[in-house]
């Protein structure tokens, strides 16, 4: 293993799945059952541990610096859809995270929450176990509640960052096979 490779580690005879055009960066953690999809991409310091259920990365998903993605024996696994935006520092566990929906930064979504299409949950907010975060609708706080409903200008938003951050991906992934 070379020091820009990703640690990716088999659990229990059983290895991940990472697409030859998804983005990895150098030193994250990926290990068990674990499927990310074509485009996503995951940053620094990231720990992706598909030990006791499945993770399932979506294209072109995004999930950034030091975000730790995890699931549980009892409550299952942990599901992040399409074009899906993971801010830094986020603990996302047990959870699912439908297509186009945007976690801010510092966020946590615990065991059987789901948030839908297109929702956003902001900086710091806490989604409690088995919450559900409607489609088009910003939540916030610890406990996560309802502030307002999204604009089509905010959800244009999530698409930028998601279109930027698929980009950094393959300019990183392109910078790495030269050296």
């Amino acid at each position: 293993m070379s020091p820009h490779d990703p640690i990716i580690v088999s659990y229990q005879g059983i290895d991940p799945d990472i697409s030859e055009i998804a983005f990895i960066f150098p030193g994250v953690f990926v290990s068990g059952d674990v499927t990310v999809l074509d485009e996503a991409s995951v940053f620094p310091g990231c720990v992706l541990r598909g030990d006791v259920a499945s993770i399932h990365v979506g294209r072109r998903t995004n999930i950034q610096d030091c975000t730790v993605v995890h699931v549980s024996s009892k409550d299952g696994p942990t599901w992040i859809g399409d074009e899906v935006t993971i801010g830094h520092h986020c603990l996302i566990h047990a959870c699912t995270l439908e297509d186009r929906c945007f976690i801010g930064m510092r966020a946590t979504v615990m065991d059987n929450a789901v948030v839908e299409t297109g929702a956003m949950v902001a900086a710091g907010a806490l989604v409690t176990p088995g919450k559900r975060v409607p489609a088009g609708e910003l939540w916030a706080g610890s406990p996560a509640k309802k502030m307002r409903d999204l604009s089509v200008e905010d959800q244009a938003g999530f698409m930028s960052t998601v279109d930027r951050y698929a980009e950094h991906g393959r300019i990183y992934r392109e910078a790495l096979k030269a050296l």
